[in-house]
């Protein structure tokens, strides 16, 4: 059977369930806003997510797996605006080749930065230009792969008084974790079921 992800009724259901539904936004003074892109591709039959691994040059979340992103600069027109920029400095992704759809609710990370991010379809292949300095490498992964149960994790950890819990996804050697699994289990869970949409 074929894959129906990345097809545009699923781009369209997609864009209408973020469109519809109430996002949670995040006013928490005095933390720094960021924004990411979540890049949606599609690679022979199946749709891929395109993750970064970060540098250990970089300031935060170093040899971590992440979403391209970073903080607002004060030029920028929106949150949009950041995460786009941000794709381009980062992976070489221009602009006018993402195709916006929507965002998902805001996120608190633990270094104190509150991210918006924007889920985004781009054509595949592309012609990638990563920053040395803040990519290490490019990492794309199935849509199909990170919904199955087996891949996904649920752990608590507790730091003195205080518990939280932290999920994972596995892929391979990489795990994702931390904010990056965080924005990725939302988007997960609002995607529209392929049996949905028509042949």
């Amino acid at each position: 059977m074929e894959d129906r992800y990345c097809e545009k009724n699923f781009v369209d259901e997609l864009r209408m369930t973020l469109l519809n539904r109430e996002r949670r936004v995040i006013e928490r003074l005095p933390f720094a806003h960021a924004a990411v892109l979540v890049p949606l591709f599609k690679k022979g039959e199946d749709c891929h997510l395109l993750f970064t691994k970060r540098t250990q040059q970089v300031k935060h979340h170093k040899g971590e797996i992440s979403f391209p992103g970073g903080v607002v600069d004060e030029g920028d027109s929106g949150l949009e605006r950041t995460a786009l920029r941000e794709a381009h400095e980062e992976i070489g992704l221009s602009e006018r080749d993402v195709q916006l759809i929507g965002a998902l609710d805001d996120i608190v990370t633990i270094t104190e930065f509150i991210v918006t991010p924007f889920v985004g379809l781009f054509p595949y292949p592309y012609p990638f230009r990563t920053s040395e300095v803040e990519i290490e490498e490019l990492i794309e992964v199935p849509l199909s792969h990170l919904l199955k149960e087996e891949y996904f994790g649920e752990h608590t950890i507790t730091t003195g008084n205080r518990s939280r819990v932290v999920y994972t996804y596995q892929y391979g050697k990489y795990t994702i974790w931390g904010a990056t699994a965080l924005i990725l289990k939302q988007f997960l869970e609002l995607i529209p079921s392929p049996k949905f949409t028509s042949p």
